[in-house]
Formats: structure tokens, sequence, C-alpha cells
């Protein structure tokens, strides 16, 4: 926070001044850029003090906190040990020069519920130690809904990936890394490698207590909801400060590897769009569920694709349930990718499944373009996959500017035209305006060429075991 006029900045009435204020993203390696907006705003009758509790921060999404490395050890407060947030006033982040910044929208209680349907799941905030939970975090089986779900020992799961060996390494995740296993099809019992069918297994980082909570709300969720568009989530092991997860395979690995990975055969015009007509299959029946659920992280890397390219939606721990009764939206912190978060959601931390349908236009234009939901190679300056194709969406002569060149002109005209009004429509900036995703996947099944009846829409389970 810079004050543009005299006045401690460590005060409250230093901080009633004009001051600059600016939101940055937090990538991989560390702070990257300022990312939304920077604005003088006079802040007097806007700013409300109170002490705030910094939530973990997580590489490569969009989080409430920010730290420079060269600024040292912080206390996740602004100078003079106060947090600041606004009482009012729709801007994203605002920052401190003690390089944390606070989310705009209200903190969240220490104690966050996940409901589902008849099910409740506490993510309470224990606190978390370099070696794992500390003692006084609640074993976890007390706190997971009865769900059908296999729960697997620790050495069941060492046994089917022999003992997590590296070459059962299949690739890491945010709070984990991701192993191949074998077990039987129907006991689900621990095999040798080539006896049974092939699983995934997520291992979370002990240390990573963000991923705590996230492990929770995946089993919470995927453990209920079964649909041919959701990857399936098998089972979990949860043995003092080991937590796992077990999913079904997916043998050709995420869309993203497919859109951007170099010398990956590029995918034919009919497969895109019938992954798009999956991820929008499975967008919908997510908000077909009453109470709603937002995925909040609909990106290329979490969309799966198993051995026919069918898509699937994967990774929710991020899922939220929607407003209900009156409510118009859920507030919270502002977590997700950069690219694919929506503007009003950044700006304000009110989420909705319009959200959703916002991140889904970002994959329409990954699957036209073949190019990044943001953009760092060209040129050294950052750009937007939004920014850069919005200009080209509305002519059917500028569209072809926008398409994968590795497509080679092998598209149909009308399909691709198709994808580029959806895609207007779905990255409104009014929300309000954007269309159901029910409506999104009526327009693309009709691209879909003829062939067997729709698919079941899926199911919800019962709170009972199998």
């Amino acid at each position: 926070i810079s004050p543009t006029s005299t006045g401690s900045p460590h005060t409250e009435e230093g901080f009633r001044r004009d001051v600059t204020c600016a939101s940055f993203d937090e990538g991989s390696h560390g702070p990257r850029r300022l990312l939304f907006f920077k604005t003088h705003l006079r802040c007097s009758g806007l700013l409300s003090f109170q002490e705030l509790a910094p939530p973990v921060a997580t590489p490569g999404r969009i989080e409430g906190w920010w730290q420079n490395p060269g600024d040292g050890e912080v206390t996740g407060k602004t100078v003079g040990g106060r947090g600041c947030r606004f009482g009012s006033a729709p801007m994203g982040n605002f920052c401190g020069r003690s390089s944390k910044c606070a989310n705009a929208s209200s903190p969240l209680p220490s104690e966050v519920p996940l409901k589902v349907g008849d099910s409740f799941v506490s993510t309470s905030s224990s606190k978390a130690t370099s070696t794992g939970f500390t003692s006084s975090h609640p074993s976890i089986s007390h706190q997971l809904p009865t769900v059908n779900l296999k729960s697997f020992s620790l050495n069941d799961l060492k046994t089917a990936t022999k003992n997590f060996r590296s070459d059962s390494y299949l690739g890491e995740g945010g709070f984990g890394c991701v192993f191949k296993g074998w077990i039987d099809e129907n006991t689900y019992a621990p095999t040798r490698p080539g006896v049974g069918i092939v699983v995934a297994i997520k291992k979370l980082k002990q240390e990573s207590f963000q991923g705590h909570k996230e492990w929770l709300a995946e089993v919470t969720y995927l453990g209920q909801f079964r649909h041919e568009n959701l990857v399936k989530l098998i089972g979990y092991c949860t043995e003092a400060d080991n937590k796992l997860l077990v999913y079904e395979y997916m043998p050709r690995g995420s869309l993203e590897n497919h859109l951007f990975k170099k010398g990956v055969q590029p995918m034919s015009w009919a497969t895109r769009v019938n992954i798009a007509i999956d991820v929008a299959r499975g967008l919908s029946f997510l908000h077909s569920i009453d109470p709603q659920v937002i995925y909040r992280d609909l990106k290329a890397s979490n969309v799966l694709l198993d051995s026919d390219f069918n898509a699937k939606l994967s990774d929710f721990g991020l899922a939220r349930n929607g407003p209900t009764g009156d409510k118009t939206h859920v507030s919270t912190r502002v977590v997700g990718t950069r690219g694919y978060a929506a503007p009003e959601y950044i700006a304000t931390g009110h989420l909705t499944i319009k959200s959703d349908v916002y991140s889904f236009g970002v994959v329409l234009l990954e699957l036209m373009s073949g190019r990044r939901s943001v953009d760092e190679d060209r040129g050294g300056i950052e750009e937007t996959l939004v920014d850069w194709a919005k200009p080209f969406l509305s002519g059917r002569r500028t569209m072809v500017r926008i398409m994968d060149t590795r497509l080679e002109g092998q598209y149909a005209k009308k399909g691709a035209q198709t994808f580029a009004e959806l895609a207007v429509q779905c990255l409104h900036t009014d929300p309000k305006s954007r269309p159901q995703m029910a409506d999104v996947l009526a327009t693309l099944e009709e691209l879909q060429a003829p062939k067997e009846p729709p698919r079941h829409l899926g199911s919800y389970q019962t709170m009972a075991h199998r």
C-alpha cells in the first residue's frame, strides 16, 4: 500500500488516505507479476481493520496471499500488524507492502463445512506440522460421509504400487504425487503388475493442510456422484498422516498434453468436438444437482481422457456447493487457475455456476486454437487467450485466424462457427448473460455425428455402503 498523501501507512489514519491497490498472482516458482489492476482509490469509509490469518498459498493457483521472497519472513499481516479488507468495493485483492495480499471478500471462518445432500464434512482449520497433522487433528474417519468407496490400507496401496517405486510414478499435482497401481477388478485387492485393472493413486503431501481440505472435498463429492464424464473415485486410504485416493486410470492423460505438448499427434476436429460435449455434459450434471455443485477449477489439465478419448472431469478439491434459498452467489476466497477464472469471481469472490460457464468458454478457445489460456512465450509479453481471441470471434473470416494450424484446415466450418458463438456467450463479462450449461450442451450435441442413443446423465449415490 503506497499512501499518496502524508500520514503513516502503519496507522488506520494513514490507510484511510489515497492508496495504490494492486493484485498479484503466485506462480509455480513464486510471485510473478502484477495481475489484475493498479489504481488509486479513496478509501475513506471503505476500509475496516481486523486481524487476518493467512490461508495456505498454493503454487499455480490464484490465492488470497502473496509473499515476496526478497522481503524475508513476514507474519501474514499488512505492515503495522493489521489486516486490511474492504467493507465494500468490488475489487479483487488488497495488497500491503508486507507483500501479502488479503482477499477483498470477507475472510472465511475457521471452520468451513462442505455439505452435499445429506452428508456433512468438517474442514476445520487444525494446524499441520512439517511432518504431518498434529495430534489435535481429529480422526478423519468421523469426518467422512458414508460413501460408496473402498477403504484401502496403506499396505494395500504399497503392494499395488510396488511401494511407490519410481517406475510407478505418473506425475505430480498441486498437493501430491500420482502413482500407477494394480488391483483386482472385483475385490479391489492389490495385485502384481499386469494382473487385474490399472488404477491411479494420488498420495497427499503430509505437510499440506490445504491439500487435506481438498482431499476431503474430493472424497465427499466423487464419493457420491457417478457420471460417465466424472472420473471415478474407487477408494481412499487414511492411516496416521497418510492420505491417499484411488481413481480409475485414464490412459491418455490430460487434455492439456494433447493440445499443448510438443511432439504429440494433434487431435482431429471431431475428437475435439466430442471432448467439448463430454466436458459440457459433466458440468451440466453438476449444475443440475440440488444443491448445485460449482466445479470451480475447469482447465485443460483437469480434463482426463480414456483410451477412446472420452473426456472426464477430475480433481474436485476446489468444488463448492452453489447458493441456496434466495442467495445469488457463494462468497469465498478466490482460488483457481490464471486464465480460466471468471473476472467477476476474481474481483469480488462471488461464485456461481456461471463462473464454470466462463471457464468452459476458455476451454472452447483452447480446443479451437491449440493455444494455452495464458501465453508467456510470445515476445516476453504475457497475453491471455481470451484477450487475444475475442476480436476474431465475431466474423467467419476473422475466426479462421484463431484455428489451430495443426488441423491444416480439416475442420467443419459450421462447427467451428458454433464453437466461436458459444465461446462469445460463455465469456460474456456479465455472468447473467452467460448461458446455462444445459443449453450449451444441447447446442454442441447438434454438431455430433449420429451414433448410438444418448448416454445416461449420471446419478447421485445414496449414502450407503456397496
